[in-house]
This record gives C-alpha cells, sequence and structure tokens, in this order.
C-alpha cells in the first residue's frame, strides 16, 4: 500500500503568507498537519519582508519535511503594488522548494477553488467550511489565508499526488461532500 502523500501549500503574501501542510493518502482522504501564517510588518523594508518569508518557509519545511510543495499562482488585480508583493512572496516560495530539492507546482485560486468546493468562484467562506469539513476540523481554519494554504495543498494532492488505483473517475473529498449535503436535502 501507498503511504500518505505530505503536501505544503502556500498562499503567498508579503504581510501574511498562508502554510499549510496536509496528508493525503491513497484514498485521497486529507489529514490537517500543519497551519499558519508567516507574517511581516508592511513598515518594514521589502527584502526584509521578503527575508522573513523565506525564513518561515525554510522553517516549516524543516519541521515537517513535505513532499511536494504547492503555491498559489499569482493572478492580475487592480492593485499592482500588491500583485508585486505576492509576485515576489511566490518566486521566494518557489526558490525555496527547489533549494530544497522538492517538486513545485502553482495553481489558479479558481482551480483551487473548484477542487475544495466544486466552485471556481467560490468565497472566502465557503473555502473555510469546506476545508474544515474535508480535513475534519471542529472550528474554520482562521485566517483566510490559512485556509487558503490548505485548500491548495489539497488540490495538488488530488491533482497530482492522491490518484485512486485506477486513476480515474472517483470524485474528490470535496465533491463527495457535495453529494452528501444535496443527498440530505433532497430527503428533508
Amino acid at each position: 500500500m501507498t503511504s500518505s502523500l505530505r503536501v505544503l501549500g502556500i498562499d503567498p503574501g508579503l504581510t501574511r503568507c498562508g502554510v499549510g501542510i496536509v496528508d493525503v493518502d491513497p484514498s485521497r482522504r486529507g489529514t490537517l498537519v500543519h497551519v499558519g501564517v508567516i507574517r511581516s510588518s508592511p513598515d518594514a523594508e521589502t527584502g526584509d519582508r521578503l527575508a522573513i518569508v523565506a525564513a518561515g518557509i525554510r522553517a516549516v519545511i524543516a519541521e515537517h519535511r513535505p513532499d511536494a510543495v504547492a503555491v498559489e499562482r499569482v493572478f492580475a488585480q487592480q492593485n499592482t503594488h500588491s500583485v508585486m508583493g505576492t509576485a515576489q512572496a511566490s518566486g521566494v516560495a518557489l526558490l525555496i522548494a527547489a533549494e530544497s530539492g522538492l517538486p513545485a507546482a502553482t495553481h489558479t485560486p479558481s482551480e483551487v477553488k473548484a477542487a475544495v468546493t466544486g466552485y471556481g468562484a467560490a468565497d472566502k467562506r465557503q473555502v473555510q467550511t469546506m476545508i474544515a469539513r474535508i480535513l475534519r476540523l471542529d472550528a474554520l481554519p482562521q485566517p483566510a489565508d490559512a485556509a487558503d494554504a490548505l485548500a491548495i495543498a489539497l488540490c495538488h494532492a488530488w491533482r497530482r499526488g492522491g490518484r485512486t488505483a485506477s486513476g480515474q473517475g472517483a470524485l474528490t473529498p470535496a465533491q463527495r461532500a457535495w453529494a452528501d449535503a444535496e443527498k440530505r436535502v433532497a430527503r428533508t
């Protein structure tokens, strides 16, 4: 039997960089390993902030030894200053993965949302709710950056390494959860 795949998901940002690690077994069941947010002061110099993000990611990798890293892909926004910081933090995350010898990939926000909620335009609350359900958590992961990091990790594991024996046609845990909820509603 194949062992679990441990994935570090990163929601890049300079002020708040979400990090989440999940173990996903061959049946695609996810288990929370670690979740947190690396924070830096908006008043600090950009280089210092990137160094804080880098140190935080290195510490998480050293402590939890993931098998792969998944980073949310930067997308265009109106606020170019925010996009630049996010892109810089993303680059740092990908560099550290490469330096650590870990395979890394990026996933778009809509790809991640669709993987965990079944809907590519889901809002933050929907993502947090599904992450809590999928990982069997007693409370919603907070802040949203932490929930997003866990969603990125799960998306990556399900798309890249968490294949079923047949490798095709299986519902993701999110899709199963939604189908179960729809059945319960239909019965009432």
